[in-house]
């Protein structure tokens, strides 16, 4: 069966073909809603082609976390959604037999060589716009679906296991010979990582999701672009979108109340305010054109009011008017997991378990909102600082390391936070390190922004490490640093766009 990125059909066959061959498998995956996404993918691609394998996930793969996993007996490791950018590292141990490395990522390769490597950086494809690690996953769950197909010997009771338990079929989804039924989740991965640029996927990403809409797993449709169309009452959609800021709306809950009572429509059900999933299509229609026309008389910028319009992905088998339904909404719930040292949720989550783990899942969320809330509110009041190229702050511990960067992206456009330059955010992440987040606007990539460089190499020349996409990326650098990071930092930022 044919793959659905032909570029890098051979490699993925390669890859799928030693792993099919290995006894069993260790799968190391990253934690955010790309990782757990690739992970399952990949869990489930290797459960049913017959293969035992564990999980683990790390925060961050450094040279710690690599020198643990080549301590185990595990002699194949699949990583997924990190891997390319410690190949380095992962090469050090593999020419000392520790392990030998099969990598689905899309992040910047180091400068290091393995056999079984796929990147679609390596094949001409752009990992930060075109492709997740949650795609790269699904180009190798294909081609293992392919190798297994060809193998009548393949197991029909394979001993699979994660550390969240027994690894499921996701909810809806009748497994399939070829694994097309995995697309949802990979554009789940996709779009958490932000890749939905201009209102949808493209590239090699949108070659995924016309799998998924041929194996019925995935809808697609020209909507509103507002977070939480599944699952907000009408006026806190409205309140709350930030992508898309509209005078007398946006982070105003009596101007939302308004401009909804003034419109000829019934929008509340027995006293409750309906949610957008809930409009008919000329309903939607009512609200969306009125919007418009609110936005274009408070001088929005039309280039921002076509924002408001764009592809929305549902994923069909999962229940109307919940978080799993929409692919944007489903990230953010999983991103709610593994940043809070649960990845284990995450992972049921994606696997089917609409039990235990959905639950867990929807109560973490509830705490991610409401740090997400402490600290854009933490960010405005205090403000950040300019640089000449850039902007920053520091939440020392009043943030979590590990949603920092969520904020900074989120607060960006709030009073005094400019969009019109790259904001770094710092939180302590021990007594020793300092995490910075660097997230960027798609307008200042496509002027020369390339955030991936910049983090990596301002903090290895104050001896930290990092790395990451052109658009949003992350490092660790030593605490007492920070100064001489931004420095660097600001210096090629002004580089890159001049």
């Amino acid at each position: 069966m044919a793959g659905p990125i032909p570029a890098l059909e051979e490699c993925a066959t390669a890859c799928a073909e030693y792993l099919y061959d290995s006894e069993r498998v260790l799968l190391a995956s990253h934690i955010d809603a790309d990782g757990l996404t690739s992970a399952a993918i990949a869990a489930s691609a290797l459960e049913r082609a017959g293969l035992p394998f564990e999980t683990v996930f790390e925060k961050q793969l450094d040279a710690d976390a690599i020198a643990a996993i080549a301590d185990t007996d595990y002699d194949t490791v699949l990583f997924t959604d990190f891997g390319s950018g410690q190949l380095d590292i992962i090469a050090e141990h593999e020419a000392e037999g520790a392990f030998t490395p099969v990598i689905a990522d899309h992040h910047q390769p180091a400068d290091a060589e393995t056999t079984y490597h796929l990147n679609p950086l390596l094949f001409g494809i752009n990992g930060a716009s075109e492709l997740s690690g949650a795609g790269a996953s699904y180009v190798l769950a294909r081609a293992l679906a392919a190798v297994a197909a060809d193998d009548e010997t393949a197991s029909e009771s394979p001993a699979a296991t994660t550390d969240g338990g027994t690894t499921l079929t996701p909810t809806g989804n009748p497994p399939r010979a070829d694994n097309r039924d995995l697309a949802g989740l990979a554009v789940v991965g996709a779009v958490g990582d932000m890749q939905a640029s201009g209102g949808e996927l493209h590239g090699a990403n949108a070659n995924i999701v016309e799998e998924g809409l041929e194996a019925g797993v995935l809808e697609t449709a020209t909507d509103l672009a507002l977070y939480g169309k599944q699952t907000r009452p009408l006026p806190k959609l409205l309140e709350y979108a930030s992508d898309v800021r509209i005078p007398g709306i946006s982070n105003d809950q009596n101007g939302a109340l308004r401009f909804l009572d003034g419109l000829d429509l019934e929008l509340r059900e027995d006293g409750e305010w309906r949610c957008w999933v809930d409009l008919t299509s000329e309903e939607k229609q009512t609200v969306a054109s009125a919007l418009v026309q609110k936005a274009v008389t408070s001088g929005v910028p039309a280039h921002k009011i076509d924002d408001l319009v764009g592809t929305s992905y549902a994923l069909a088998t999962e229940p109307l008017g919940t978080e799993l339904r929409d692919a944007s909404e489903f990230s953010t719930l999983l991103n709610a997991t593994a940043r809070y040292e649960r990845a284990d949720v995450g992972l049921g989550v994606c696997l089917g378990d609409r039990d235990g783990a959905l639950e867990r899942a929807r109560q973490l969320l509830r705490e991610h909102r409401r740090n997400l809330s402490n600290g854009i509110d933490l960010v405005t009041e205090e403000g950040v600082t300019k640089e000449d190229n850039l902007q920053w702050f520091h939440a020392g511990d009043r943030i979590r390391e590990t949603i920092v960067g969520i904020v900074a992206g989120m607060a960006v456009g709030n009073a005094g936070i400019s969009a019109r330059l790259p904001i770094l955010a710092f939180a302590n992440k021990n007594d020793e390190e300092v995490k910075v987040s660097a997230r960027g606007t798609h307008s200042l990539v496509r002027q020369g922004l390339d955030l991936s460089v910049v983090v990596g190499e301002a903090s290895r020349a104050v001896g930290g490490d990092g790395g990451g996409h052109d658009v949003a990326a992350g490092a660790t650098v030593p605490r007492g640093k920070e100064e001489a990071f931004l420095e660097r930092a600001d210096e090629i930022v002004g580089e890159q766009l001049s």
